[in-house]
């Protein structure tokens, strides 16, 4: 595992001092005495996390047109590790407690994935973890059974790697199943209870997969 350097702890830091600096701003410019009464700490509270949340969300997807995930490998020193290992902070340190949290329910996480970048069709939910947003698509009426686990990025030593994860229509991905980088689901297709999905494997419409790695069931 590479080291998160200087620059992009610099560069996290400055983006999440303005966020805070931001957030504190309208939520003194918002909040009133006047208005809330007994209750105002309570509703200072509330409105400077909503308010934080709100422009960390705006932030990450503003930092993407700067700093674009890009697949393929990451080389040392690259601008793509630079705008990864950024993304990385952002992710672990703010946006993950509220992927790994089971207080949001999972209509909520939708809107909270769409914010992050994730493309989700219609009708499809997602019970399980999607680790990297930004680099996964997936089709209408398909389900991510609960405590599944997706995630596009690749980490083997000091290689570093993104691919994409796409997954079609109407698919059913069971619970704690894990879906690694690369891998293409098509339409109708299963991914039974705890099955493992190797990266880069292509599942085709309408077939059935599981198992620890996962292979073709029928």
């Amino acid at each position: 595992m590479r080291k998160i350097t200087g620059p992009q702890i610099f560069t996290f830091m400055s983006l999440l001092t303005l966020i805070v600096v931001a957030a504190l701003g309208l939520t003194c410019l918002i909040a009133s005495k006047a208005l809330f009464g007994e209750l105002y700490s309570v509703a200072f509270v509330m409105l400077l996390l909503l308010s934080f949340y709100g422009l960390a969300f705006l932030t990450y997807r503003l930092s993407h047109h700067f700093m674009p995930l890009i697949e393929g490998d990451l080389p040392p020193g690259s601008r793509e590790e630079f705008a990864y290992q950024v993304d990385t902070l952002f992710r672990l340190l703010l946006f993950y407690p509220l992927i790994r949290t089971y207080f949001i329910p999972t209509p909520m996480m939708r809107l909270v994935y769409l914010v992050l970048g994730a493309k989700m069709g219609d009708n499809t939910y997602s019970g399980g973890a999607i680790l990297d947003p930004a680099l996964t698509e997936l089709g209408s009426d398909t389900l991510i059974g609960h405590d599944a686990v997706l995630f596009s990025h690749e980490i083997e030593g000091q290689h570093m790697a993104l691919a994409k994860i796409r997954i079609g229509n109407n698919v059913t991905v069971g619970a704690k199943a894990t879906i690694m980088p690369g891998v293409t689901i098509e339409d109708n297709a299963i991914i039974s209870v705890g099955a493992v999905v190797l990266k880069g494997t292509h599942i085709a419409k309408n077939e059935c997969w599981g198992g620890v790695p996962a292979k073709r069931l029928k």
